[in-house]
Order: C-alpha cells, then structure tokens, then sequence
C-alpha cells in the first residue's frame, strides 16, 4: 500500500523583527546595548558575532529600521554598485560578512564600503557567525581592517532565554503546543537558538504533512534526528 502524504506549503507569517519583538537577556545584553549607542563606535563602525540563530538578523533589522539604515547581504555586493549604498552621514547595515571571502566581487565592494563610510560619515554595521580571521578573505587591506574592527558578541542562550524563544518561534507560524512541551525541549535539547529554528519548521512540517497535532512523541523524534545531523 502507498501511503500518501499531504503535501506542504509553508504559509507561515514573516518573523517579527521589532524591538519589541525582541527577548533581552543575559546573553544579548552586551550587544543590545553597544547597538543603542552608534555614536561611541569607534569610527563608526561595528561588528556583530553570533551563531546562528542567536538573534544578530533580528538586531540588525531593527536597528536598520530605527537608524534609517540600508540592509544587504554581503555576498550580493558588487563593487560598482558599492557608492549607491553609502549616504552621507547615513548608515549600513551588512549581513553575513563570513560570506565575503566566498563571492565573487564582495571582499573588492566590502573594502570599498569600508573606505566610502569613513569618508561620508555613515555609521557601518556588519554581522557574522564568525571572527574575521575564518572569513578566508584574500585581500589582505581588508582583512586587516576587519581584523581592527570593533566587535561585539551574542553569547550562548540560558534556559529562560531558549524557553522565550521557542514560545515566540511558535508563535510566528501560530503553532499550538500542549501544556509543558517547552519545558521538555528546554530540559532535553541542547541550548543552541539555531536548532530550536530547526526544530520548529520540522515539527511544522511534520504536522501538516501527517494533518496531527504537535506530539511530545514527534518532538522527540525530531530532535534525535536533528541532533545526529548535527553531530
């Protein structure tokens, strides 16, 4: 017998990336707080390191929203569109810098943005998983100024701050879960905000393709799954 399955199409609603939207915590705290005060960066310039998952897209996009910022990836820069991006005593925001060293033509627009902000006076905000020197940049003017720029980090989540998001990450695709699967995530899976994300969508998936409720049971599997593709 072939047993069918329903096929899925993820419908869920945009993540909210407000300040409101946003669970302050220990592990946060630090690069919250370096982001509210743009005007004491050195130079005007900021680099923000995370993992994935630990809320850097959601920092950058309100602060964008907040400093009237322009936000791009960096590996969609391209040298000759890198002078459009850089407003006098504007702001910018580039995301995964780590991408840089691996398109053809960022590292060239990532040098010029660099020397474009100094010169127009706008604040420049980049955000990577990782520390300049594992970002395989070739060129070595810029690796060196990303070696000197000022960084500040999101450190790993403590349990209250995984609970919150896991509520949130739920919230966002309006997924109900039975009473005390959180706190069994919590206890049984590691404090790590990119595999709650994973999990999520998973569980998702997997409900509306067997048409079930979120199970403790399917929560489980799940997790050993993703836990052993991590690993």
């Amino acid at each position: 017998m072939i047993l069918s399955r329903q096929l899925t199409l993820d419908l869920t609603t945009p993540p909210a990336h407000s300040r409101g939207d946003f669970l302050p915590a220990a592990a946060n705290a630090a690069a919250l707080s370096t982001l509210d005060q743009p005007q004491v960066w050195p130079s005007g310039r900021m680099l923000l390191i995370g993992p994935e998952g630990a809320g850097k897209t959601h920092l950058a996009a309100f602060w964008a929203a907040e400093n009237g910022a322009r936000r791009m990836s960096a590996a969609s820069l391209r040298p000759d569109a890198a002078d459009l991006l850089v407003a006098e005593g504007g702001a910018l925001v580039i995301e995964d810098a780590d991408h840089a060293g691996f398109a053809a033509g960022a590292e060239q627009a990532l040098f010029h943005l660099w020397n474009l902000c100094g010169a127009r006076d706008c604040l420049l905000l980049l955000t990577a998983r990782t520390p300049p020197r594992d970002w395989g940049l070739v060129l070595p003017d810029l690796r060196s100024r990303m070696d000197a720029m000022p960084q500040v980090r999101l450190g790993p989540p403590d349990e209250g701050l995984l609970a919150a998001v896991l509520v949130k990450l739920f919230a966002d695709r309006q997924i109900s879960v039975p009473a005390g699967l959180i706190d069994w995530l919590v206890l049984h899976m590691d404090r790590d905000l990119g595999l709650a994300r994973r999990l999520v969508a998973a569980m998702d998936r997997a409900a509306m393709a067997d048409k079930s409720p979120i199970t403790r049971r399917i929560a489980a599997d799940l997790l050993d799954s993703l836990s052993e593709s991590d690993a």
